[in-house]
């Protein structure tokens, strides 16, 4: 017998099958609807004479046994699909069962069902329960971070082009081919990462962090990261390094243990005074590399409902790494990468102790996020509104400037009930003044106007007197001037003060009021966020004096080049290094620096020895 006869003998057969059970349930229908009729006549019973507690009893009875059938008929679909064999059998099995499902859901919920019969919905746990009491965690929330724009790469194509993008990748590549060593590892494939891309010379992951489940609170999954046994080791060797402040035995530590986070973060950080900003982001993107590489699979920071305590001592690194990758994604100009960083800061830890919250406004403006802005700034909650802050102050009347123009009439500001943005612009003048003068200062702001208004008494005064506001206001300066250099902005800002000039001279009562607020407000009299360092919230790229750099290790030789750096007219030319008896991993970070030099003859091993301290006849 042939092939296709088979099939079509076997198809006939399947058909006479489902014809079959198809009578089947029909007949079983009808004797279930029989059934229903024989066993419920008294439901059609309505005496007038009973009471109102007698008519919520019929009631319920009538109720009753249409649940019944509902749960039966969904269980029973299930059932009846999965014995079947042939799969042209299945789809329509399975097509029955979602019309009859959706058929029973017509007249009541199954959800609403379940919770009158006290029972747990299906796929719902008790944990997804009492997020639901809770509300805020399960919700969507405005710091869920979208996937798409962590990439730098991918927003570097869109300010740039692909092709400006294409070439430079090409020659950075080409550039960092000398840091593998023994040639291109063709074999090895990093695993892919969301926060990063890993590049292929790094090393492979070791498994020396590993992340674990806490506990549930709140609606929030908590997690702590754990060092292994090895990684605890190259932690005591680094905590011996650094407090001798040897970088040589930090470099060594790297050689043995490549993804040691602190051994990477010193690098990095004196890579970065040093100038050499490609080399510290790439040391950082190693630090996230490990980290994403360590986390748990019920770990989800994206969706802003897992929390990662900075209380923690194994979970500082995250935080400090993550805030770095923030602030390299500003200078590469990726503000909507450096955005979704941000985001990510806050969510991990609701106390914020990187102080993300004062910066989040800078970059959601930087990337034309407006309306998220308004929209954070109304769900998320804090111990304080937030536009008490100054940052946020301010930056909300620049993102409902923007808005304005964005809309199509004044109408839909009338609709909505929304503040206009001089109005906001002098709130904030009112609540912040002495911001005024320090803008003037900082962006400069050089026109006659801006001399004649702070002349007067309102915003004559730089400081509040109050140490957390002050704090506050020289980290939204020192992080916000840029965008303050804007023509429009910097009118926006001249008439909203010219008008509150005009109105304190008919009203001066209000200028107490104010006082009054601020001082509600920022009620402590000790720095509450003096561990925020206004230098972190700089824009420009940080460089320190060789009377700094030598702390960062105790080798003369690495003390004498950062005294005396490339062109200095005192060093006469390039200091030849010796890289004899040294460690290999540390001659190669020297070599990147660009004072090192490496000469090949004798001449340079007698002035290494001078720089040593021996002389030819100590040998």
């Amino acid at each position: 017998m042939s092939g296709r006869l088979l099939k079509k003998v076997l198809k006939e057969q399947e058909e006479d099958q489902r014809i079959e059970s198809d009578h089947e349930e029909e007949e079983e229908e009808a004797q279930q609807l029989n059934g229903k009729a024989s066993i419920n006549p008294f439901d059609l019973l309505n005496d007038d004479d009973h009471d109102l507690d007698h008519q919520e009893d019929e009631s319920e009875t009538l109720d009753e046994p249409s649940i019944v059938p509902q749960l039966k008929t969904k269980v029973g679909g299930v059932v009846s699909t999965s014995n079947q064999k042939s799969k042209k059998k299945k789809k329509k099995k399975g097509k029955e069962v979602s019309s009859s499902s959706s058929t029973s859901n017509v007249g009541k919920p199954l959800d609403a069902i379940l919770e009158s019969l006290s029972l747990d919905a299906p796929g719902k746990s008790a944990d997804t329960k009492d997020c639901d009491n809770l509300g805020k965690p399960c919700a969507p929330s405005t710091l869920q971070v979208d996937p798409k724009f962590l990439n730098a790469e991918n927003e570097m194509r869109r300010i740039f082009g692909s092709k400006v993008v294409r070439s430079f990748e090409k020659h950075e590549r080409s550039g960092s081919s000398r840091m593998a060593r023994g040639g291109r590892r063709s074999a090895y494939i990093p695993r892919k990462t969301i926060l990063i891309t890993p590049s292929e010379h790094w090393p492979r992951w070791d498994g020396s962090l590993s992340m674990e489940f806490l506990h549930v609170s709140e609606g929030y999954h908590h997690f702590r990261y754990v060092h292994s046994s090895s990684y605890r080791q190259a932690q005591s060797e680094f905590e011996a390094a650094k407090a001798i402040h040897d970088i040589n035995a930090i470099a060594s530590i790297l050689l043995y243990h490549p993804y040691h986070l602190d051994s990477l973060i010193t690098v990095a950080e004196y890579y970065k005074f040093t100038g050499e900003h490609q080399m510290s982001a790439e040391l950082i993107s190693k630090c996230l590399y490990a980290l994403e590489c360590a986390w748990n699979p019920m770990f989800t920071p994206l969706q802003g409902n897992c929390q990662v305590k900075y209380s923690y001592e194994t979970n500082k690194p995250l935080f400090t790494v993550l805030f770095t990758h923030m602030k390299n994604m500003d200078m590469r100009g990726c503000h909507r990468c450096a955005l979704e960083v941000c985001k990510l800061l806050l969510s991990l830890d609701s106390d914020d102790p990187m102080g993300a919250m004062f910066c989040v406004d800078y970059f959601s403006l930087r990337s034309m996020e407006y309306a998220w802005l308004e929209r954070f700034s109304e769900e998320y909650k804090s111990d304080n509104s937030l536009w008490l802050f100054p940052n946020f102050s301010y930056s909300l009347a620049i993102c409902r400037s923007y808005l304005e123009k964005e809309e199509p009439s004044k109408d839909a500001l009338v609709k909505t009930a929304k503040a206009t943005s001089t109005d906001l612009m002098k709130q904030a003048l009112m609540l912040h003044p002495s911001v005024l003068k320090k803008l003037v200062d900082k962006v400069p702001l050089k026109d006659k106007v801006w001399a004649d208004i702070l002349k007067n008494a309102f915003f004559r005064a730089d400081q509040v007197g109050i140490p957390s506001l002050d704090h506050l206001i020289n980290i939204y300066v020192e992080r916000n001037s840029l965008i303050w250099r804007l023509p429009e902005l910097q009118n926006l800002l001249r008439d909203a003060a010219q008008l509150v000039i005009e109105r304190l001279r008919h009203n001066s009562s209000d200028k107490k009021d104010w006082a009054c607020v601020r001082k509600e407000a920022f009620s402590s009299e000790k720095n509450e966020y003096a561990h925020l360092l206004v230098s972190d919230f700089a824009s420009s790229a940080p460089s320190a004096p060789p009377e700094v750099l030598q702390h960062f290790m105790l080798d003369p030789r690495m003390r004498d080049a950062a005294q005396h750096p490339v062109g200095d007219p005192m060093e006469g030319g390039h200091a030849p290094r010796n890289v004899t008896n040294r460690n290999t991993l540390a001659v190669l970070l020297e070599s990147m620096l660009p004072w090192v030099h490496y000469g090949d003859g004798d001449g340079g091993v007698e002035e290494e020895n001078q720089l040593n301290g021996h002389g030819a006849g100590n040998d």
